[in-house]
């Protein structure tokens, strides 16, 4: 990988590509330190205080790199763009134009993103008015984030321009992405979110050197015993992450004139984790908002039916809640696995594998093509992804154990670790097809 690495700075074609990312990366820190206006410098404090205590704020402030915790005009990070592209992905299968427009090759995906950016404005509105409508009511009565009330129907122009200017923040972080996608490295989206979390890690390093200094034996024990964890799941990740199973193909011969096509061999690679990281985004929020709903309406130690209602549901949906504990982890890990096959089934219908084989006149060796050839795919297409379904669900659950085994509670969640380390082997795996297009493109030249 450092060879790699320096090889690719080394060219200067590469290297305007890794300066134009890292530039896009530093463009994004500096944003997601500018506030939006109207915020009230000494409510800031407070914030990370009630950040502290609500999981989904803690959820997209992981997504966001930190700028919610400045309410930043970044405070929401890419977060609804990748709404917006799992809405599109699920319509995909339920709506016959959005299924022909797949099928048009480059035009086609160019219309489907305009949609999908047509998509994120207004679930990026929808967001930003729920996330900081939920933010405001954390605060104690008499206190406000901001200098003025944030009522959209009583002072509605300061809290539209709060709201517009969180939207262009994404759009423009979005643009970003895009930006990185054409003259960078990298998914640009994903290299956006591997920049807020590894901004991040000076903190955690300071966290742990901290707990090091101050902690006795059993402290330092507990910390090796975090760092080996960590280590395990990232080398867990990689293996997983590149895991495929790989279905041989063989294509019919066909003459045309007096030109012989096909007759090669190929294979399927099957992905043990096609899902990637968002069944964890899917079970992290579904497992969340009822806690965070309930969390609105219960008073601890008031009377009332509905405010025990209201404590159950907090208690249950909270990791920390009375009661919670086990049911929120088994929950959790059921809901990961669940989704990965969920998803996982709908990325496969998406790509069409066996009518594509079909027309392009290639067959599975022994399996007759057509509905068969389906039927095949899909059952090793269930035991795969088997093994990335629990893995993910252990993921998930993976800081809970690492707490309960260490006794020590470092913000470094395993959703960001498999995030960054995605990210880094995808990168690192369109670094080095550059080098080698490149390296082929001299040798012709030769």
């Amino acid at each position: 990988m450092l060879q790699a690495l320096i090889r690719a700075i080394q060219l200067p074609d590469l290297r305007r590509r890794i300066l134009f990312t890292l530039g896009m990366l530093l463009i994004f820190r500096l944003i997601a330190h500018i506030p939006v206006p109207n915020i009230n410098p000494e409510s800031l404090a407070q914030l990370q205080e009630a950040l502290a205590t609500n999981q989904l704020a803690q959820l997209l402030n992981l997504f966001a790199g930190g700028a919610l915790q400045n309410f930043s005009v970044a405070a929401m990070g890419v977060y609804p763009y990748i709404t917006a592209s799992i809405i599109m992905q699920l319509l995909q299968p339920l709506i016959p134009a959005l299924q022909e427009l797949q099928r048009e090759g480059e035009q086609g995906r160019i219309k489907l993103n305009r949609y999908q950016m047509w998509l994120t404005i207004p679930l990026a509105y929808l967001q930003a008015y729920g996330q900081t409508l939920t933010i405001e009511r954390s605060f104690g009565a008499g206190q406000s984030l901001f200098r003025t009330p944030f009522d959209i129907v009583n002072n509605f122009l300061p809290t539209f321009t709060i709201l517009t200017t969180m939207v262009a923040g994404t759009m423009l972080l979005v643009w970003m992405g895009e930006l990185i996608n054409e003259r960078g490295i990298g998914q640009g989206i994903s290299v956006i979110i591997f920049g807020g979390i590894v901004s991040r890690l000076p903190a955690v390093i300071v966290q742990g050197v901290q707990i090091s200094q101050t902690g006795d034996v059993g402290t330092f024990i507990g910390l090796a015993l975090f760092l080996a964890i960590a280590l395990v799941t990232i080398v867990g990740i990689v293996l997983i992450q590149e895991g495929q199973r790989r279905i041989p193909v063989q294509y019919a011969k066909r003459v045309r004139g007096n030109k012989v096509y096909g007759g090669q061999s190929s294979h399927i690679p099957l992905k043990v984790n096609m899902a990637g990281m968002i069944p964890l985004i899917f079970a992290q929020s579904i497992i969340i908002f009822p806690g965070v709903v309930a969390s609105w309406f219960y008073r601890p130690g008031a009377p009332g039916f509905g405010n025990a209602v209201a404590g159950f549901f907090y208690n249950t949906f909270n990791p920390t809640g009375q009661g919670g504990g086990i049911v929120y982890i088994t929950l959790l890990f059921l809901l990961t696995v669940g989704f990965t096959y969920f998803y996982t089934l709908v990325l496969f219908q998406q790509q069409d594998i066996p009518d594509t084989l079909q027309r392009n006149g290639g067959f599975i060796p022994g399996i007759r093509p057509g509905k068969n050839t389906e039927q095949y795919l899909m059952r090793v297409l269930n035991r795969i992804t088997l093994a990335g379904a629990l893995f993910l669900g252990v993921i998930a659950v993976l800081p809970f154990i690492t707490q309960s085994i260490t006794g020590l509670q470092i913000g470094l969640g395993s959703t960001a670790l498999l995030i960054v380390v995605g990210v880094a082997v995808d990168t690192m795996r369109q670094l080095e097809a550059q080098l080698i297009m490149r390296e082929y493109e001299g040798f012709l030249s030769r």
